[in-house]
């Protein structure tokens, strides 16, 4: 994002490839991204907090199985608010979501027990479901990459590195729980100060957008 050359209303920002305005559509698009993240950490959170403390109790992991549909729900909004200029890449994002998503849900038809319960002691349904936090990642990456968050650096590979860890049954019960511990907490950490981020820098540079999207269409 480069610096604003008109101070009126709307302002005039140039980018790489001309020049672009920021319109309130942008801005809510933006505020739903950000309130997003802020629901689907603090459901990631509460379900890791009743795994971790409360785990013996039944009604538990009933609570985390709504807990993990409503993290899902507001990551895929996340993921269809989400600025991201290689359109090819939000696309494969929002793709692994909904392969995670649709294995979740034949999971939860298919087991009699909990899904939090039955992933765990099945390990190889890491391999669809496992999509669903790829897509998670894929949104850390981005973070990490556009921001240069600690945050985002540490949540970016203690993700794969969990899943594929207890896939591979390479990881002791004790450390999975402290990876555990250390995504939730990241993850809230990073989905707050996103709240105190200024808006415009999460749209980028529009200009970017507007090119890829003529170039786009001169191919095809």
């Amino acid at each position: 994002m480069t610096q604003v050359i008109d101070s009126s209303e709307p302002k005039v920002y140039q980018g790489q490839f001309g020049e672009f305005t920021i319109t309130q559509s942008d801005r809510t698009g933006v505020i739903i991204y950000r309130i997003s993240l802020i629901i689907a950490a603090l459901s990631f959170a509460a379900a890791t907090w009743l795994v971790l403390t409360q785990i013996d109790n039944p009604i538990t992991l009933n609570a985390v199985t709504l807990l993990y549909a409503t993290f899902s729900i507001a990551l895929g909004v996340s993921l269809y608010t989400i600025h991201i200029y290689m359109a090819s890449l939000h696309r494969t994002l929002q793709i692994f979501w909904g392969i995670g998503v649709l294995t979740s849900i034949v999971l939860i038809i298919q087991s009699k027990q909990p899904l939090a319960l039955y992933i765990y002691q099945h390990p190889l349904t890491i391999l669809g479901v496992g999509f669903l936090f790829a897509a998670l990642t894929g949104i850390y990456f981005k973070e990490a990459f556009c921001f240069n968050r600690f945050e985002t650096k540490i949540l970016t590979p203690i993700v794969p590195l969990l899943l594929v860890g207890h896939l591979l049954n390479l990881i002791p019960l004790e450390i999975e729980q402290v990876l555990l511990a250390i995504w939730a907490v990241l993850f809230v950490v990073f989905a707050g100060r996103k709240i105190l981020q200024e808006i415009p820098q999460d749209i980028g540079d529009k200009s970017v957008f507007e090119y890829l999207e003529k170039q786009h269409k001169v191919k095809a």
